[in-house]
């Protein structure tokens, strides 16, 4: 007789998983799902923060002319809360960096149940850290990971080392800064940045743009404008967790 097999520990339990090693990306963002906040009902369908039926969303990069919005839209695995906002700061912030592979899940679970929002995807490429951050460059990690976990090469992503969208200086950091500071902050995030490999690769690409955390979308509103002025035709974001407006 077969023993049954073991359910999933369970988001945030992953390190005592069953299936830490062995599970599928698939598993994984079922599993996640189950704990995890996921985007609210109804919600902005350029940055998917919540909106009462009938009302426009208070986010200012939301009401620009579509020539001066760099992404077309962004969507979000969740909510920037909870078990889930604590896993990515230990991964952010103190380098525990067994939760990339677990974010690698989630994202490529993601692209996996939304086939309408990947049509068209040219390259999946993160909003990438500087070279020399500490404890580690947290996006390239995830990156990496989704890249392995994508078992059946689904979707174009770049292999560890390969990126194509890379950052090659520091810049100043926004968190804890005022208004005025995040998007200078921003403004220089986007002009350290450099597509590797054959520029001409861009020109007319549809781009998904990935990152961990979305707040106000300055900083992908610059990387999204800077894409576009290389010759990307569309820009569309992705992100781990979806920050509540509380404007």
């Amino acid at each position: 007789m077969t023993a049954a097999l073991p359910n999933p520990a369970g988001f945030p339990d992953c390190p005592m998983c069953a299936y830490r090693i062995t599970g599928t990306a698939r598993l994984c963002s079922d599993c996640a799902g189950r704990t995890l906040q996921p985007v609210a009902e109804p919600h902005c369908p350029v940055c998917s923060q919540a909106v009462a039926s009938g009302r426009q969303c208070g986010n200012r990069v939301c009401r620009l002319p579509e020539a001066e919005r760099g992404f077309s839209r962004v969507d979000a695995v969740a909510m920037y809360s909870g078990a889930f906002r604590d896993k990515i700061h230990k991964l952010k912030y103190d380098g525990k960096a067994g939760w990339a592979m677990i974010f690698g899940r989630l994202l490529v679970g993601w692209m996996e149940s939304h086939s309408d929002e990947m049509r068209g995807v040219d390259y999946v490429v993160g909003n990438p850290s500087h070279v020399g951050r500490q404890p580690l460059q947290h996006i390239e990690a995830i990156m990496g990971a989704a890249y392995t976990e994508d078992v059946t090469r689904a979707f174009p992503l770049s292999p560890p080392g390969g990126h194509r969208l890379v950052k090659h200086a520091e810049t100043p950091r926004s968190a804890n800064r005022t208004l005025d500071e995040k998007r200078a902050a921003a403004t220089a995030h986007a002009a350290a940045l450099t597509w590797a490999g054959d520029t001409s690769d861009i020109k007319g690409a549809t781009i998904l743009l990935v990152d961990d955390v979305f707040t106000s979308g300055s900083q992908l509103q610059h990387v999204a404008r800077r894409l576009r002025s290389a010759g990307a035709a569309d820009v569309r974001g992705l992100v781990l967790a979806r920050v509540p407006w509380s404007g």
